[in-house]
């Protein structure tokens, strides 16, 4: 059985979970999230657990069992601490602003490249070279980090770009470099 998906989810206090039908619903103290779980896994609650089955042990229904598990619980801890992403820019002139609602990132194009809010999202700029993601949804913290990320991601010579706070970028020797 999947090492993963026989845990036990402990639902922590101000945390309810509710099911209609394939639909699980996690409601706390910093939201509420929902999200469809798939046909072949069954989700039961008791009391202050959750826990899921799976009908066989195909392929298909063994990795469903192990994603399903960890996806509620991540709704689950979403919504009681949150989750945040980081990132750092690195370059001469690469620097990040909010203006409104609207993330405005220069980073060495001929314009600024503007990001908007996105909803149940919180974007912070803490200084110049930083940026913080904030939110319940670990997928839409991550979805946006990444996007943000990927307008210029480091890059392996002189390690100019965006990347998140603690990530290695390996670097390469220049043509001269023997």
């Amino acid at each position: 059985m999947s090492r993963i998906g026989r845990k036990v989810i402990n639902v922590p206090e101000g945390v309810e979970v509710a099911s209609e039908g394939k639909t699980v619903i996690v409601k706390g103290p910093k939201g509420t999230l929902e999200r469809e779980i798939p046909e072949s896994i069954t989700m039961k609650v008791d009391g202050k657990e959750i826990s899921f089955s799976r009908p066989d042990d195909s392929n298909k229904n063994k990795a469903l069992h192990g994603t399903t598990r960890a996806n509620v619980a991540n709704m689950v801890e979403g919504v009681t601490k949150g989750f945040k992403k980081n990132l750092e820019l690195v370059g001469v002139g690469y620097r990040a602003s909010l203006q409104g609602n609207k993330l405005v990132l220069t980073v060495g194009f001929s314009h600024p490249v503007d990001f908007e809010a996105r909803e149940g999202l919180t974007v912070s700029v803490p200084d110049a070279t930083h940026i913080s993601i904030e939110g319940t949804s670990k997928q839409r913290v991550g979805d946006l980090a990444a996007e943000i990320r990927g307008v210029r991601p480091p890059e392996p010579y002189k390690g100019k770009g965006i990347r998140y706070e603690g990530e290695v970028v390996r670097r390469k020797e220049g043509k001269t470099g023997k």
